[in-house]
């Protein structure tokens, strides 16, 4: 059996903790562990209430629109929507000007939604139990990495 060895420090590139991936990987699921139950209580998943963030933000956006401010293709978004105007909270339709465009617009229901949904910013901020610039900072410093390695990787 092999014994317990410290890595040379050479390997400290690779350790588990010292792993970028891995602290955001691991953050990114515990948030959406935090979030589970605050969006079970307005019957949505995690990714709908992403596109309702964006719908209560620019009511009216094209599909592919939405799709690239989610980050989303439209495989994965196009059955997404389907589901959520099948439960009431949306509605897509052909563009008057462009009816190769599909528009997305909210429905009543999910308008009416955002004041449900007002507490939950919140209660993730209270969970972080991180000072409100400190957490803007690091928003700005994910959203700057994710597009530096967006850039690199295309």
């Amino acid at each position: 059996m092999p014994s317990k060895r410290t890595l040379p420090a050479n390997d400290a590139a690779l350790r588990l903790d010292n792993q970028l991936c891995f602290a955001l990987y691991s953050a990114s699921l515990a948030m959406t562990k935090l979030y589970k139950p605050l969006l079970e209580a307005l019957q949505l998943t995690y990714p709908q209430y992403l596109v309702m963030l964006v719908l209560w933000e620019t009511d009216g956006m094209s599909v592919s629109a939405l799709g690239e401010r989610l980050f989303l293709d439209s495989g994965t978004l196009t059955p997404l929507l389907k589901r959520m105007e099948a439960s009431g909270l949306l509605h897509r339709q052909r563009s008057a000007q462009d009816e190769r465009k599909v528009e997305v617009f909210l429905s009543p229901e999910g308008r009416a939604l955002k004041a449900k949904a007002i507490s939950i910013p919140a209660c993730v901020v209270a969970a972080s139990a991180c000072p409100i610039p400190e957490l803007m900072s690091l928003t700005g410093q994910i959203r700057n990495l994710r597009d530096q390695i967006s850039a690199a990787h295309h």
